[in-house]
Parts: C-alpha cells; structure tokens; sequence
C-alpha cells in the first residue's frame, strides 16, 4: 500500500486540535479543541460523484462551529446508526448532538461535575454507550438517553472498548492495566500484556485500543484487538484471553490507533524522535501502518509539532489527522488483487460472511463476467494473454497453489508450493514466486517453437529441470549451476538475515531486491545471475523496461528513482569490477509521493507514473504535462494508457460500470492528431513523426496520407511502419485508373465498407461492389445485389448464409438456405442435428445412386437406430454387406435374413450363429431366443426354450407355471416352422414349379430333419405334461377329486419330461382322496420300487402305503363305463387308454377327461357336429387340442395355449 497527505484545512484563530472522528456511514467529520472549540465538517468532491476518476480536490459542502462547550474538547464520538455525535470537554460536560434541516442542534446535556470523561464508546449495534470518567466512574445507557446502570470502578481509568458482540466491556486504567467485564458490569477477568518489558507492566500507560467490530478474515483467526501503549509497543490480539498476540515495536511515542473500516490495517500514531546533528532533538509526526500479522506496510510522515489523533474515511481510503491546528487528509491507495490481460480486468474481494474470496473476470470489451469463489487468495498477477493467481491450500499441509487461468476463469495449469509466496511476478512464459530467501521459478508455457530443430532432444530431455526451478537467494552460481528441481530442492534452516523486499520479471531476465538494497539481475529462461548492485533505499516495488535496460524503484517512502540495469560486455564472475559498473547506475530522476508506476510495453523510454493525484507521462527523463487521475494503471502501449478505478470496482465487484474505465494518451499522440487535422500539408506531419518516431505516430499518418490519396508520404509511413500489408497496398492503389476506384479501396481499407459500395455503384461498377462484399463474407448483401444475376453466386450465397446460421447452432434457419443452394452435404448434417430424419429420408432419393453421401446418410440413421431407412441408403449406394451389418447391428435379424436372400448374401447364416452363440455364452438365453425369433429360425428358439424349461432351478416343485410357458413358447416356435414349410412347399407345388412326388419327397426330407430332436418331433408334451400336472392340482385343492384324479391319472404317460416321485405322489393323493384304492396302491408301488427315488423317501413311502391299506383294501369303486371308440370294448371313463386295443384315448384340455364319442351336448341331434369334429367337443385351431364344449363354455381362450378360441363358439356354445 502507500500514502500520501492529499489535503490540509487550518482551524481558525489557530486553537489545537485534541480529537478528530469521521462518521464512516454519512462522511461528517467532527474535530474538537482548545477553548471549546466543535466543528462539524464534511467534504464533497466537486466533479461528478461517478468521475472520481481525476481524483479532484474535495471541497468542505458543510463547515458548522457547534457552541456548547467552554473547555477543551477531550472526547467525540459517533452514533452512526442514529445519525448523533456525543462530545465530552475536559470540565466533564457531555452533549448529545442531532442533526435536524443540516443543521446540528443539542439534544441532551449531561454535566456530572465531579471529573472528567475520559473516553465513551458506542456499542456496534449503537444502542448503547458506555461512558467512564478518570475517578472510575462507570455509566451505561441507551440511545434515548436512558440510564441502564452505573458502576464505581476502585481504579483510575483511561480508555472503554466494546467487544464487537457487545457482551463484554473493556476497561483501561491509567497505570496500564487492562480488564473485562460483562455488558452488566460483573468482572470477568484481567487481559494479559505481553508486548511489555518484564517489570513495567502497569508502569506504562494505555495509548489507545480499538476493537475491529467484525470477522477480518477467513476463519475468525485473524486478530482485531488492538492494544498500544505510551512506549509505542502495541500487541494484537485475536481475543481479549489470546495468549499468543501478534507484539510490535513502533518506536514511537504513541498517541493514538485506528483500524480500518475493513479490519485489513491499523493505523498507530505518535510522535518519533529524530537526533540531529547541529540542533537539538525534535519530534515529528508519525503514523505506521501494520497489518493484522503484525507485518509493517508503510510509514506517513506528518509535519507539525503534536500529532493528537487520527481516524478513518468509511471507505478506508482517506486518514484524518489531528496535527497542532490543522487537519490533515492523508489518501490510501491499497495493495488491491487484482491484474489485466487480454482485455479483461481479474480481481478478488474478500467476503467476509462466506470466507472466501470472490475472483471475478471482466471482460471490459463485451461486459461478460466470470465468477468463481476461491479461499485464501493472496496474490494476482498478469501476463499478456494470462493470469496467475496464488492461494493458500484449504487443508492443513500449509501448502500454497500458484494457478494459471485464461481470460475466462479457467485453470490452464497449477504447482503446488511448500515456501510462504510473498512477492509474485509473471512474464509470457514464467512465473516467478519468492519468499524472504527462496526463488521459485516456473516456466508455464514452453516454447517448443522457439528451439533449434538440433536441440530438440536435449530440450525435451531436460524437461523438468527447465520446468520448475528453486534456489537459494545467497547462493551464488555460474551459468548453468546452482540451481535445483523444486523436488530436489531443501530449504534453509536459518531465517535469511537480509530478506527479500520485492520482485520484477520480464522476457529477458528478473531483479531482486533486497531489504538492504542489494539488487540481483537474473537471465531467463536459462537461469544464471548476471550481476547484483546496489541501491541506496528501502525498496518497495521495482520494475523493469520493455528491454530490461532500466529499472525503476519506489521506496518505502514512496520516492521513485530510476537505474541503469543494462548488462554491458560479456561480464565475468560476479563479484569482479567490470560487472560492478555496468549496472545500478542512478540516473538524474526523482520523484516524490509516487503509488503507482508502469512502463510502455513497446517502448523503453517511456513510462507513466501516478504521483498524488496526477498521472504524469515521462519520456526519456522528461516528465509531460500532468493529467488528473486516481485511477491505477492497467496497460501502456501505443502511446496509449489505459487505466481503471479499481476502488469502485472493488466496492461493487458483482456489477462494474464501464466508466471506471480511462484511457489517456501521450503528448506526442495528441499533437499528432492536431496536426493532421489542423494541417493539409502531410509534409509538416511527417517531420514531426519523424523527430517524434514511434509506430503508432506513422500509423496515423499512413492513414492520413491514404484518406488523402498521398501515395508517396503513405509509402513512406508505411516502411517506417514495416507494414507489408500497407505497402502492398499502396502499390495496388497506384495501378488503378479511376480515383474514385481508390477512394472506394482506401475506405474498404478503414473497414468503412457502405461508402465503399456506394462509390463502386456511382461509377457503375456492381460487380466490384459484388466482389468486395464476398470478401467480406456480407453474404446477405450479396444475394441484394446479386438478385435476378449470376446463379451459382446466389448458391454460393445461400450456402454461406446456411453456414452462418449453423455456426450459430440455427439449424432449422441453415436448412432453408442449403436446400436453396442444393447443398445436399450440408443438408444431411443439418437435417441430422435437427432430428428431422424424415426430411432426411426424404433426400435419399434424391442423391444419385453410388453417391458417398449415402454412406453418411446410412451411418446417421443407423447412430440413432433406424434400421429400414438406413438399408434404403446403402442399397441406394450399392452397399449390401454394410447392409446386412446394420441389420444385424441394430437387432433386426428377420430384416437381415430377408435381404441375404434377397440380395443372394450367404454369411447370414454364419453371422447369426455367432452373434447367438455370444449371447449364450453370457448366459442370455432369452435374448438369444428372441434373435431367432427375429431371424425365423424356430426350430433353434424352440430348441433353447425346451432346454431352458429342463434346465429351470427347482423344476416343477418350485416353478411348474413357468416351465409350462416355456414349453408352450417351445411348441409355438415348431408350429410356426411346420407352417411356414408347409406353405413353402405347397405354394411351389400350386405353382407348377415341384411335381408332387417332388413335394412329398421335400416334406419328408423336412420331417426327418425335425424328427432328429425329441422336443421337435413331439412339441406339445413338455406343454400337455406341465398343464395336466397344473390342472390336478387345481381340481384337488378345489375338491373336484374324480377330475383331478382323472387328469393326473394321464400324467403317466410323461415319464420323460416329469420325475417319477412328481408324477405318481399326485397320483397317490388324487386316487386316495377319490377312494380309489387300486389305482392308488400301483402309485405306491411306483414309488417304492423307483431308482429315482432316495431311501430314506421310499422307506417313507412304504410306511405311509402299510398305514393306508391296513385300513382299505385295494379296490376301485364302480364307475361309468363307455365303449372304445376303437374296438367297442366298453371301459371305465376314467380310463386312458382302451385295455383290450390299447388305443390312446385323447383328453380334453379343459378338465382332463377322456373323449368318448358319445359325449356329446343334450339336446343335440346326431350328425350337427362340424365337419371333422365329434359330438361335443371342439378343436383349438392353434394348438389342435381337444376340449369338450361342456367345460370351455365360459372360456375365451384355449386353456392349453391360451390362444383365441373361435367366436362364434363362445355365442352359440357350437360350431
């Protein structure tokens, strides 16, 4: 930071001053004195309060005496809440002030009489003010003058301070002593000095203490209670029970110290004796500035001979001083984060109720904003095109992170660090980081380009080395030693007895200064040192010219000087004389006051500097006529300055105005502007450019000489300028014929393109107008001026228009203009992004067959899984197998199969096969089933499915229902392939195209194939098995037992699908329950003499048998008899199958019983059946399964394969 004294007022009848107080929420300024004396000032600037940008001199707009007291004036203080100011004069008089029409009137008196005030304070939340009187009298009250409760203290006391949370009070005696006490006034304890000597505490008095109300920093852990004393040692406390406060020395007398309004400096005054050599001893007035760690800032020296008291401007960037009869205004220009690059200006701003720092980048030209929010930001630097930002690591490793962001915010690339970062510089390609005696060097962009195609290999081989580097600040090395990989490095153990004061870095090298003024110039990038030297000052910041030949330094005490660095000859050791006086040469330039400084980054004689409230221009040696200006210097370049009022930025950081931001130019650019505007003779301006040469000035009259069609002083500038372009153009000028054809190029040059047109079209030359807009990519202008003409122009227009649309993502807007052009290449993309695929589609047709563009069309359909439109394109094209892969890539196997036979394309079948066995062998047998399904290969699906319904954990136990669904899919897949054969074959038979022996043969050929495998030759078994084994079930739990003995009586014909103790434990329970005891005994035996059967259950089995037929014997009872459709033999209904022919009786599939033929409905006349059916009973078409119409009466579906029975059935109850 630094500081300058701004402003002074005197104070009539020179009467001094003893307090000063600056209301930080409404700016008055109340000072009082001698004999009573009470002002109320405020000051105001006089330009526009949004142009402070030329820092004008401020104005007093209120200076009123307030009459009340007759001693001196000992305490003021502000209640800025409730807009009032309490005053207190050594008689013990206290008043109350209140504002009313901008005129302060007494509101309350208080007048105790008995001692003197020696301090009040309001607490943060001004709702109560504590008042002590030097006897140790305590008065607490409120706002409206109320008295809450008084207290003697057995103690003389000095100073109150409120704790920011207004629960605990401060007291401050005379002799020293400091204690606590509770907002009621109960003791609480005694605050410990450590900043004293041992044996003087309570000898020396308190000079002030202030207690920043509010968290300072991230954590709560940076202190804000400040405590000094007459000596001038002061301790900084986080708390009022810190053990371990931040201890400073000032060296002062100390009169009096303040915090900022935002808690980041305090500010001790007090009186510093200076020995002089042929006078006595005087004092002068001092103020210190420290940060809250305890680190010294700056040093004000005041004129005067008593330096009273000081306070804060709300914004913390002005200091009042109360010196002898005067006020002084010192002005603070902070050390603010923040940088600019790229036309973007990054700065950080602390938020106190999150934390953490809020990093914005504003780009000034578009007025974008980039917000991120990054904890513990303590340095921001900028490059060209970069920025680094350095930030303490949220853990607790104590590491920092030094991170690199473009223009946008983003992370380019980040280091982590072990040492503390307290300077920072950047350059194009480095970032250099130090501590007090460590130097880190980072090389963040490597410029591969730049190196000889020889040394690329030792390059990239050293890699690393050159990357990161760190050295010790003492050590001395030759080039090309001494220096060492960060991971290589060790840090010193021993603090550095003369540390690092600040840091400057260009392309060519980087200075350090020293606090003892030793100045130490390093080469880039390959590390070596080149020379060090001496300076006779303190330096605070340097910085470095364009050519690293001249340095400029400003002190502590804000003195700028300049010094010769430029390394001349080949030098030697360092150390030796020669490179001794080669550099650090002072040169015959100072100035005072000086807060800000940047030099041209295209010329190395010119630098600007902020001097006060000034901008001043130096050329050379010579300063230029001073500007007006508190902004900070962001850029010089081009004779041009630009510059921003980062004190509104950062009080406003989420919306910045565009205002904050200045530019300023240079002398020698205003007089050039003058002349060319003032003078038509080219020949004066170009001697003034040329006595004044800089490449901005030629550029000026370049375009000058060209508005003026002076070709020759164009040149000219031109070559001076080393602007090829320029003198390119010149010579193009020279070969037209027509001055208007000049003109017209000469504002096509300065970008005024309209003017152009317009003058091509006096002369009647369209077509140059034509040919300049296509130059120009105003497409939109040329299809204007081109309507009705030349039409592969207006398609090239219409293409052009397409893509600018489709740069801007306006799809359906480019797809109007590409259909005009007939670009089909555009189309299909722009239809792709639009998801218009039936537009898509749609332009399959219309390319030419074999075009490559169908090979794009198919590849978009088949990203977004449309398969038929994506086989249109390939066919289009000509492509089968890529065809047939998309088929079989999208899952549409039957699609692929059709078109391999179609298209006489023979690896289908191999395909399929693999792509099968791949799903089998991850275990999806179900995807696999559906694959042949698509790709008609029943036979294999139903094949799996009969294996997967063996193969089914728990069998018909646990999962029966399923593995009937299973079988039945099963029996499904053969009926599809007997009836897709079957059709085959005798449409080729219909057809004339097989004789009939021919086709016989082929069915037989086809029954053999399926007859090789048992689940094809008899599909529906595994389905009857699983659905009569269901069906008794049911019957039998709902005590139907003649029916479900009779439907699992049939369960013994399916041996090879259900287990033995399945089939005949049903049978034993059905047949038990219905009292057939012969049927039930052959169950019981069946178990016990199975193999298939364990011991231990066939034991069980036995002895349950024993149980049952010891109390019944083995015989049936009388049942129903019916002759054998067959044989005629009459037999029991129950029967499956007849005893004298053996003939298999079929079942019905709704209930499990047998089919007689004489079975049929009551009331039904013989012969009214339907053709190929018996009496009563109906077949399934699917699944040709008998049922009687009896017991599918209420059904609407096939109990067996649950497909459709017939309609008319279901409404008549027959055929």
């Amino acid at each position: 930071m630094f500081v300058y004294l701004s402003k002074k007022i005197a104070i009539p009848h020179n009467l001094a001053l003893q307090v000063v107080a600056w209301n930080s929420a409404q700016g008055w300024i109340a000072c009082g004195g001698e004999s009573g004396l009470l002002k109320v000032l405020k000051l105001e600037s006089t330009s526009d309060s949004g142009v402070k940008t030329a820092g004008a001199q401020s104005n007093l707009s209120m200076n009123q005496t307030l009459e009340g007291h007759q001693g001196t004036i000992m305490v003021i203080t502000w209640n800025e809440n409730f807009r009032k100011l309490t005053t207190s004069d050594q008689n013990g008089l206290i008043i109350v002030w209140m504002l009313h029409r901008g005129i302060w009137f007494e509101e309350m008196i208080n007048n105790r009489n008995r001692s003197v005030v020696r301090d009040m304070k309001w607490s943060a939340d001004c709702q109560k003010i504590c008042i002590i009187y030097e006897d140790g009298a305590v008065i607490v009250g409120t706002v409206d003058g109320q008295r809450l409760w008084g207290k003697e203290v057995k103690t003389q006391l000095a100073f109150v301070c409120w704790s920011p949370d207004g629960k605990n009070i401060i007291f401050c005696t005379l002799n020293g002593e400091v204690h606590v006490y509770d907002n009621e006034g109960i003791y609480s304890h005694r605050v410990p000095i450590y900043c004293l000597d041992s044996g003087t505490e309570g000898t020396v008095a308190i000079a002030g203490i202030d207690w920043y109300p509010g968290s300072a920093g991230p954590d709560n852990q940076v202190p804000t209670l400040c405590v000094g004393f007459d000596n001038g040692r002061v301790q900084i406390m986080r708390s009022d029970s810190d053990d371990k406060p931040v201890l400073i020395d000032t060296q002062l007398r100390c009169t009096g110290l303040k915090w900022d309004p935002n808690g980041q400096t305090v500010a001790i005054a007090g009186m510093q004796t200076q020995s002089q050599a042929s006078a006595a001893d005087r004092e002068v007035g001092v103020v210190q500035f420290y940060a809250p760690a305890g680190q010294h800032l700056r040093t004000l020296r005041v004129p005067g001979q008593n330096l009273r008291c000081i306070s804060w401007e709300g914004s913390g960037l002005r200091l009042a001083l109360a010196v002898d009869s005067h006020i002084f205004f010192a002005n603070i220009r902070p050390d603010y984060l923040w940088g600019y690059f790229s036309h973007t200006l990054v700065y950080a701003v602390l938020r106190k109720e999150r934390s953490e720092h809020v990093v914005v980048f504003w780009d000034t030209q578009s007025d974008e904003k980039y917000t991120k929010y990054i904890k513990h930001v303590t340095h921001v630097r900028s490059s060209d095109e970069y920025c680094v930002l350095v930030t303490k690591a949220d853990d607790a490793s104590g590491q920092y992170i030094v991170i690199v962001c473009n223009d946008i915010g983003s992370p380019v690339d980040s280091k982590y660090l072990h040492i503390e970062p307290l300077h920072v510089a950047m350059t194009n390609s480095h970032v250099i980081v130090a501590s007090e005696d460590v130097v880190y060097i980072w090389m963040y962009r490597n410029s591969v380009s730049k190196q000889p195609q020889g040394d690329l290999p030792n390059m990239l081989g050293g890699n690393k080395r050159r990357v990161e580097m760190m050295f010790h600040i003492d050590e001395s090395f030759a080039p090309g030693t001494g220096m060492h990989d960060k991971e290589g490095f060790v840090p010193p153990v021993a603090p550095a007895q003369d540390p690092i004061a600040c840091i400057t870095a260009t392309e060519q090298c980087f200075l350090v200064a020293r606090e003892s003024g030793m100045v130490q110039r390093y080469s880039l990038p390959h590390l070596s040192m080149e020379t060090r030297f001496a300076i006779r000052c303190r330096p605070q910041v340097i910085a470095a010219n364009c050519d690293s030949t001249r340095m400029s330094v400003i002190d502590i005490n804000g003195l700028l000087t300049l010094y010769d660095v430029e390394v001349k000859g080949s030098g030697g050791v360092i150390g030796e004389n020669k490179a001794q006086e080669t550099s650090g040469t002072q040169l015959d330039f100072e100035r005072k006051d000086v807060w800000n400084m940047r030099w041209a980054s295209d010329n190395p004689d010119l630098f600007a500097i902020m001097e006060k409230t000034r901008m001043y221009i130096v050329r050379g040696l010579q300063p230029e006529e001073p500007v007006l200006s508190n902004a900070y210097i962001c850029a010089f370049r081009d004779l041009q300055i630009q510059s921003v009022l980062i004190d509104e930025v950062i009080q406003n950081p989420e919306s910045p105005r565009k205002e904050v931001l200045l530019d300023f130019e240079t002398k020698s650019l205003r007089d050039t502007r003058d002349i060319l505007t003032k003078v038509s003779n080219l020949k004066d301006a170009f001697n003034y450019v040329d006595a004044n040469p800089h490449p901005r000035l030629w550029r000026l009259l370049a375009e000058a000489a060209l508005d003026q069609l002076d070709f020759a002083v164009a040149e000219k500038a031109f070559v001076r300028f080393e602007d090829y372009q320029g003198i390119q153009l010149v010579k193009r000028l020279r070969l037209l014929d027509d001055r208007v054809k000049q003109k017209a190029e000469v504002a096509a040059y300065f970008q005024r393109f309209d003017e152009a047109e317009s003058l091509y079209r006096e002369i009647d030359r369209k077509d140059l107008a034509i040919d300049l807009r296509v130059r120009l990519g105003d497409w939109f202008r040329v299809i204007q001026l081109a309507h009705g003409g030349n039409e592969d122009l207006l398609h090239q227009a219409w293409s052009a228009i397409g893509d600018y649309y489709a740069d801007r993502g306006k799809w359906s807007n480019a797809a109007q203009y590409y259909a005009k052009a007939q670009n089909n290449n555009a189309l299909v993309d722009t239809y792709y992004f639009l998801e218009d695929y039936d537009a898509l589609e749609r332009l399959i047709p219309a390319l030419p067959e074999g075009s490559p563009l169908l090979t794009d069309v198919g590849n978009k359909f088949t990203s977004v899984g449309l398969c038929e439109q994506a086989v249109q394109a390939y066919l289009r094209h000509g492509d089968v197998k890529t065809a047939v892969d998309t088929c079989v890539l999208l899952n549409q196997w039957d699609l692929a199969v059709n078109l391999a036979q179609q298209q006489n394309f023979q690896q289908i079948e191999g395909l399929l096969a693999k792509y099968a066995q791949h799903l089998l062998d991850k275990n999806k047998k179900i995807e696999a089933v559906q694959l042949y399904r698509k790709a008609n290969r029943h036979t294999e699906a139903a094949k799996l499915l009969s294996q997967m319904a063996k193969d089914l954990a728990g069998g018909a136990q646990r999962n029966p229902d399923r593995i009937k669904k299973l079988y039945l899919l099963a029996a499904l897949e053969v009926e599809k392939y007997k009836t897709k054969t079957l059709d085959v074959q005798m449409t080729g038979a219909t057809m004339g195209t097989q004789t009939t022996a021919q086709t016989v043969q082929s069915l037989i050929t086809q029954d053999q194939s399926v007859s090789s495998d048992r689940a094809l030759e008899s599909p529906w078994r595994g389905c009857e098995a699983f659905h009569l084994y269901l069906m008794s079930q049911r019957q039998l739990y709902e005590g139907h037992y003649e029916q479900a003995m009779k439907s699992s009586l049939r369960l013994s014909e399916y041996e090879d699908i259900l287990d033995t103790q399945t089939i005949y434990s049903i049978i034993a329970l059905t047949t038990y329950y219905n009292k057939f005891f012969m049927q039930c005994s052959k169950a019981f035996i069946k178990l016990e003499a199975s193999s298939d059967i364990n011991e231990e259950m066939r034991n069980k089995f036995s002895d349950l048998a024993l149980s049952i037929f010891t109390r019944n014997p083995p015989r049936d009872p009388s049942a129903r008899m019916c002759p054998c459709p067959k044989c005629k033999e009459r037999m029991h209904d129950w029967c499956i199958n007849c005893p004298s022919c053996n003939y298999r009786l079929p079942f019905c599939v709704a209930s499990g019983r047998s089919i007689f033929p004489e079975d049929r409905p009551a009331g039904a006349p013989p012969g009214s059946e339907p053709p190929g059916s018996q009496a009563g009973v109906i077949k399934c078409r699917c699944c040709r399964h008998r049922m009687y119409t009896s017991e599918v009466r209420k059904l609407r579906n096939c109990p067996l394969c649950h497909s459709r029975l017939d309609a008319a059935y279901n409404n008549e109850g027959k055929y």
